[in-house]
């Protein structure tokens, strides 16, 4: 995420029945036990094996919390562009896709490279979905939160979602530049949307997914957000400022695609709250906050996109290895888990299934 304030937010607590990632993860969960029946009696296998792929809930049901978490520690070591391990990190991003059967291109534009997939859709090609993450990051930190948790989220969504066919078409995407300004997803847009004229329908972007606390007081906001949001901070409040939800950050004309996201986290027992921004403020200098992740690159398109986040610095303080090393041993891999597994059950569905 690049350097300034964050978006930072409330909690919905939530209880989670039988958790298809793993007793783990149900145990961890937090909140009452009024979470939906969404996910009773459904399981995923884990390893080499192929799990039912068949709904968009089976699909959700699919993500394999260990092969995030490996990548994830692949991915948390230095990595700036133009590094050793920005090239084996975009590297391991092109054979991931190629691997899971997508058209991979390496866009290379002016200062950099994003590694994007592509799965035709079978009934309406031109109407396209884009999940993505970026892989670069500053100098010197291991960027662990930053954002090798959306990297490998953006991997392990790709690895579900690649086994089967939609009627809309499905990108899924490695940006490069993020910690410079929103390059390479900037470039990209322009080329797709601009040049291309491709129909982007929706883009899913991973921006730190990766650290919660559950102590009273660890989650911070910025000032005068309670003047956009006064419910969520309300519920912020009630919540004792705990720091134990992600953040779901998303322009107005994204809403439809953005509620099956809730649905499907609620049934997970992921603590979750809904941020709509307001379209006359979406590409405002006054929501700067709002639009530090490449979501904000759709956003000046007008392209509908969610920035899912654990709210950066608003309650990490090891954000860009201010007070000490963005690690793998300080995240959370459960809640991780669920976000991708969220993310996956509802990406299926805006890609038309």
């Amino acid at each position: 995420m690049i350097l300034g304030l964050s978006v930072a937010l409330a909690s919905l607590s939530t209880g989670c029945k039988d958790d298809p990632l793993g007793d783990e993860a149900a145990s961890a969960s937090t909140g009452d036990s009024g979470s939906a029946d969404t996910h009773a009696d459904t399981g995923t296998e884990t390893g080499d094996a192929q799990c039912s792929s068949g709904t968009p809930q089976e699909l959700a049901d699919c993500v394999d919390r260990d092969r995030y978490v490996a990548d994830l520690e692949f991915i948390a070591q230095p990595r700036d562009p133009g590094s050793a391990h920005w090239q084996e990190v975009q590297d391991l991003c092109f054979d991931r896709f190629t691997e899971y059967g997508f058209d991979v291109e390496l866009h290379t534009y002016a200062t950099g490279v994003n590694v994007i997939g592509t799965k035709l859709g079978t009934e309406n090609p031109e109407q396209r979905i884009v999940v993505a993450g970026h892989y670069d990051h500053i100098p010197g930190c291991n960027g662990a939160d930053d954002n090798a948790s959306g990297t490998a989220a953006a991997l392990e969504a790709a690895r579900v979602l690649s086994q089967r066919d939609y009627p809309r078409t499905l990108v899924v995407a490695c940006w490069d530049e993020e910690e410079l300004g929103l390059v390479g997803a900037e470039a990209y847009v322009d080329a797709a949307v601009v040049g291309a004229g491709d129909q982007i329908l929706f883009n899913w972007n991973f921006e730190m997914i990766g650290f919660t606390d559950d102590a009273p007081d660890s989650q911070t906001v910025p000032d005068g957000f309670e003047l956009l949001f006064p419910d969520q901070v309300q519920e912020l409040e009630a919540n004792q400022y705990r720091g134990d939800f992600v953040a779901v950050v998303v322009d107005e004309d994204g809403m439809a695609m953005i509620q099956p996201f809730m649905t499907y986290a609620e049934g997970y027992g992921l603590p979750a709250v809904l941020l709509p921004v307001p379209a006359d403020l979406k590409n405002s200098p006054l929501l700067a906050d709002l639009r530090r992740s490449d979501h904000a690159a759709f956003w000046e398109l007008d392209v509908p996109a969610v920035m899912l986040t654990d709210t950066s610095e608003f309650r990490y303080a090891n954000y860009h290895c201010a007070t000490g090393e963005d690690a793998v041993e300080l995240l959370d891999h459960e809640f991780s888990a669920k976000v991708i597994a969220s993310t996956v059950g509802a990406a299926a569905e805006s890609l038309g299934l």
